[in-house]
């Protein structure tokens, strides 16, 4: 298949990637971040998640993360909602889109929320009808589409299964996950074609993590089967590099060096988003992991 002329990015680094940081992350600093990653181009932005600061500290005063938010025309700013109240929570915020998490493993459902996937998705359906109500866009996401921290392989078809019932709810897109980061390109290529015989590949993106360094070779992939969505998150965000078994995110950097490479277009400005890139590294007190940027700092 030819490779799409254009990719839509959606850098996930201010929800996905800052959640997983152990140190405070002031909303000062979230907020700089995503107006730098704005200026840069994106064109989607998961600003926060309206979880609760219970579960997930880094994601507490995500109201006042987008209500401090330079809002550029055409920039969406997203949101993580995972039940009624975080949804009416980013619909007060003025969240421009809302997105759900599903898994495509039992064990990890288990282990996660204590339901199955079922029920997991049965818990969506009023959130994801109210939304259509109050035409908010709604995004699915499925976890572990290529492996699981407990099950092991998954199976292609579950992945499909599950895709479907967020599709036939009413999720404009479906992301694709590897959670743990363990797909190969032959793996997620079989995988793609059992979900795009489900979900019209148009509504599919890939959210790839980088534990075994697959990341890029899995988003080629991807890009072969047709896919035109990529998550990522700007400096590698996300899970610590250290510990056995995290993932962290496929840099956006990387990514967009890769599309710029292939002659793809994104809208995307390579030397703001390394600035935006070393600018949480440099918050962070740590240099950035995204390779891109190593290779383009000063010697």
């Amino acid at each position: 298949m030819q490779l799409p002329q254009k990719v839509k990015m959606v850098e996930v680094g201010p929800r996905d990637g800052l959640q997983n940081e152990k140190q405070p992350i002031s909303v000062a600093t979230r907020i700089a971040l995503i107006d730098r990653l704005a200026a840069a181009g994106l064109p989607v932005i998961e600003a926060g998640s309206f979880v609760s600061p219970k579960w997930v500290p880094q994601m507490a005063a995500s109201e006042e993360v987008l209500a401090g938010i330079q809002r550029r025309p055409g920039v969406v700013y997203s949101a993580l909602t995972p039940n009624m109240k975080g949804y009416e929570r980013a619909l007060a915020a003025k969240a421009d889109e809302v997105a759900v998490f599903g898994a495509a493993s039992e064990a990890f459902t288990q282990k996660n929320i204590n339901c199955t996937i079922a029920e997991s998705l049965e818990r969506f359906r009023p959130l994801i009808e109210q939304a259509r109500q109050d035409g908010i866009p709604v995004r699915g996401y499925v976890s572990c589409v290529l492996g699981c921290p407990y099950e092991g392989e998954i199976d292609p078809a579950k992945v499909a299964e599950v895709s479907g019932a967020l599709l036939d709810m009413g999720c404009y897109e479906i992301s694709l996950g590897d959670t743990i980061g363990v797909g190969t390109p032959e793996a997620a290529k079989r995988m793609i074609e059992q979900v795009s015989a489900r979900v019209p590949v148009e509504k599919l993106a890939v959210h790839f993590h980088d534990t075994y360094g697959q990341a890029l070779a899995n988003i080629y992939a991807a890009l072969q089967m047709g896919i035109a969505v990529v998550d990522s998150a700007v400096a590698g965000l996300g899970g610590c590099p250290y510990a056995r078994g995290a993932s962290g995110n496929v840099a956006s950097e990387d990514v967009l060096y890769l599309l710029n490479g292939l002659g793809i277009e994104t809208g995307v400005d390579l030397n703001l988003l390394v600035e935006a890139g070393n600018f949480i590294s440099a918050e962070l007190g740590r240099e950035s992991n995204s390779r891109v940027a190593r290779a383009l700092a000063p010697a």
